[in-house]
Parts: C-alpha cells; sequence; structure tokens
C-alpha cells in the first residue's frame, strides 16, 4: 500500500486525504465548478454518487498503485454498503481542480 505522502500527484493526495478523514468540504473544494464524473463507463451525478458511495456509506481507499504521473491508481477501496473491492480511479486536472473523476471495479 502506499501512504498519502507516496503519492506523486497532490491534487490525488489531496483527495485520497480528504476521502479518507471523511471531510466533504475538503473534497468539494477540489473541484471545479461543472466536474464530471463516471462509475464503471456510466455517467453519474456527481454530487449523488460522493455522498451516496462515500460520504454517507463510511468510503475508504488504500491506494495500491499509481500510474499516469500520480493522476491514476489502483485502490483497494471499501464502504458500508458494498463492502471492499479493487477499484481504478482517475482524475483529469486544470488550473489544480478536477474537472473529471473516473472510477470503476478493476
Amino acid at each position: 500500500m502506499l501512504t498519502p505522502d507516496e503519492l506523486t500527484d497532490p491534487t490525488t493526495r489531496a483527495l485520497v486525504e480528504a476521502i479518507n478523514a471523511h471531510d466533504r468540504d475538503r473534497f468539494f473544494a477540489l473541484l471545479a465548478p461543472d466536474a464530471t464524473m463516471a462509475d464503471d463507463g456510466r455517467e453519474r451525478d456527481l454530487t449523488d454518487w460522493v455522498d451516496r458511495e462515500i460520504f454517507a456509506s463510511n468510503g475508504h481507499m488504500d491506494v495500491v498503485s499509481q500510474s499516469d504521473d500520480g493522476r491514476s491508481w489502483l485502490a483497494d477501496y471499501r464502504n458500508d454498503t458494498y463492502g471492499q473491492m479493487r477499484t481504478s480511479w482517475a482524475i483529469t486536472v486544470d488550473d489544480r481542480r478536477i474537472t473529471r473523476l473516473e472510477t470503476g471495479q478493476a
């Protein structure tokens, strides 16, 4: 497992830290106003998905590996709804704000 300090991209590091700290305000501060997301290739309402899959269900991730200069990573993700699963994550960043978040089972 990689610690947050080992994540090479500062935006990824901040995102993982916000998720694991259950800090919704910090999470949303990382997003561009018009940020979008997909889960398993399906477009999702970002706010609804994040609230349901991360914050209301105690989401937590342990990063296993990273690629794409740290903006893509594999994680063991768990929440109270689905338990634990291996997931892939990727972000697109513009001017230090996340414009796109993609996740899915790995």
